[in-house]
Parts: structure tokens; C-alpha cells; sequence
């Protein structure tokens, strides 16, 4: 029998992914987070029992396994989550309030040069039985920037051709509309009559057919972030690319290219769906870093 803290954050959870529209990962990492939480109390205990001082004995247990950042990630859960307690009035008073979280440096988001880009958007050929659909992913996540989760929840009727636009549903269920480059469209379009044919082989083998769907695994059902990410992890170490590359790095990739070509920050914001500004101006560092760069090169007094 659940006890009252597992039902309350059991609510919260639905909270989050109802109300406030956040992706099933995310509550679930949530989720992992309460439950180390309430592993470190002591019996059967009511939310209105928990003080402070659980919360900084819990906190103390973290230090030296975790890092910092794990560390914040889980006062930061548990401070959303005896906020959501204090809004719908389970309890007085936040036990965490005062409680800080650690000091994390900060932390510089990992892309790809141009030419590296290139030659990952090359890497899958014709030996590869889903070159079309692979590549048309490659394509269409350095022309957008999309997140992963955002890039397998798209269905076919989220890409206007005519218009080049993709419709988006990010994170707390808000949705913007996003340029879709030529090469990218033209890679989906390559990859729309494979698609078409999986669809009719599950179909025929009396599965249910998951028609909406953009993009498609063997099978016929919709594609997996954890597919796309080791997906896309292969073809970075067949590019030849020294760093592990993953569809975050094709994000940031996306964002820093964009900058350095002199797009202005307020639009990168948009495209990307940064809530604050602030989460989009990391990328700043890199390109003054880009500029200082091609000054020291090209400049005849810069020496």
C-alpha cells in the first residue's frame, strides 16, 4: 500500500505531464529523484511531517557519490515539487526553503565545426539499410535544432512542404514553427516512400499501423530517442569526428552556426525554444571565442 508521500508525488507527476506539458523523460526523472528522496526518510512518513533537516540529511548523503550537477538537479526536483505541495495547500511551510543548492560551473555546450557537420550528414550510405530515413534525421535535426524528443514526436502532417515550415511541441507543451532548410526537405521527401512501405508491411502482418508518425523504426512503429541517439553516435565515429556526437550536439551546433553567421540572439532564442534568454546566450561564449579567433588570424596587427 502506497504511503501518503508516494501519493502525493504521484499527483505531482500527473501535475507535470498534464498541466504543465512536460515530456514523460522528464517526469520520470523526477520521479527518480522523489523516490532517493523518500528512500532517505525513515518509515511510513506524511508529507507534513518532513522538516529541513531531512531535506540537508538527504542533501549530506549525496555529496561524494554525485556530482554537483546531480546534486542541483535533485533539490531543484524536490523545490518544484513542496512548491506544488504548498500551491495545493498539503502543507504550511516548504521545508526547503534556506537549503542551497551547490555551486556548478558553467557549463559550455559541445557542437561541431561546419566541415564536421558536413561530413556527418555524408556518413550514411548505401549499405545501410535506412540510409534514406537516417540521413533525412541528420538533415533535419542541424536544420532545425530540434531536441530529440522533439525531433520523434513529430508527425508527417507537422512538415509543411509548401511553406518549409515544421510545427514543433516543445518543452511545457508550447509550440513555435520552425524553418525547414532544402536539403532537409528533400531528404525527408527520399525518405517518405520507405516509410510509406513500412507502414504497409505492418499493416499486413495485422499490427496496429502507426500512420501519423514522421519517422519509423524497422518494424513500423515510431522511432525512439535512445534509437535516434545511438543512431547518430554511429555515424559521428564512421565521420571520423573525435568527440562522441550526439542530436543535443546537433542542436548546438545549429545555435553556434547560426550566431556566427551573425543571426541575432532574440531569433536563435526563438528557433531553439528557450524560454529565458539567458539559456540561449551560453552560446555567446563561443562565438567571441569564434571572432577572437578569425581576428587573430586576419588581422595584420593583431600579433
Amino acid at each position: 500500500m502506497k504511503t501518503q508521500i508516494n501519493k502525493m508525488i504521484a499527483a505531482f507527476l500527473r501535475w507535470l505531464e498534464v498541466e504543465k506539458g512536460y515530456s514523460q523523460h522528464t517526469v520520470k526523472g523526477y520521479g527518480r529523484d522523489l523516490a532517493d528522496f523518500v528512500t532517505s526518510l525513515e518509515g511510513e512518513t506524511n508529507v507534513r511531517n518532513i522538516k529541513g533537516v531531512d531535506v540537508r540529511r538527504f542533501v549530506v548523503s549525496l555529496h561524494g557519490h554525485n556530482s554537483s550537477a546531480t546534486v542541483g538537479r535533485k533539490l531543484s526536483a524536490l523545490r518544484t515539487f513542496f512548491k506544488f505541495l504548498l500551491r495545493e495547500r498539503h502543507i504550511k511551510d516548504d521545508p526547503i526553503a534556506g537549503i542551497a543548492g551547490p555551486k556548478v560551473g558553467k557549463y559550455l555546450p559541445v557542437f561541431l565545426t561546419v566541415d564536421e557537420v558536413f561530413s556527418l550528414l555524408e556518413a550514411p550510405g548505401r549499405k545501410d539499410r535506412f540510409m534514406l530515413r537516417d540521413r533525412a534525421i541528420l538533415e533535419l535535426l542541424y536544420s532545425t535544432g530540434l531536441r530529440v524528443a522533439e525531433l520523434v514526436s513529430r508527425d508527417i502532417l507537422s512538415l509543411d512542404f509548401e511553406t518549409e515550415m515544421l510545427r514543433v511541441r516543445g518543452k511545457g507543451n508550447k509550440e513555435r514553427l520552425v524553418p525547414v532548410g532544402r536539403p532537409a526537405l528533400e531528404a525527408v521527401l527520399a525518405w517518405l516512400p520507405l516509410r510509406e512501405q513500412l507502414i504497409a508491411d505492418r499493416a499486413r502482418r495485422g499490427r496496429d499501423v502507426e500512420k501519423k508518425a514522421l519517422f519509423l523504426n524497422g518494424r513500423g512503429s515510431r522511432l525512439t530517442s535512445r534509437s535516434v541517439e545511438r543512431l547518430v553516435k554511429a555515424y559521428g565515429e564512421r565521420a571520423g569526428i573525435p568527440q562522441v556526437v550526439t542530436p543535443h550536439a546537433l542542436r548546438h551546433s545549429f545555435a553556434t552556426h547560426l550566431l556566427e553567421m551573425g543571426a541575432d540572439l532574440r531569433s536563435v532564442q526563438e528557433l531553439l525554444g528557450h524560454s529565458s534568454l539567458s539559456t540561449t546566450q551560453r552560446y555567446t561564449h563561443l562565438t567571441l571565442d569564434h571572432l577572437t579567433e578569425v581576428y587573430d588570424k586576419a588581422h595584420p596587427n593583431a600579433k
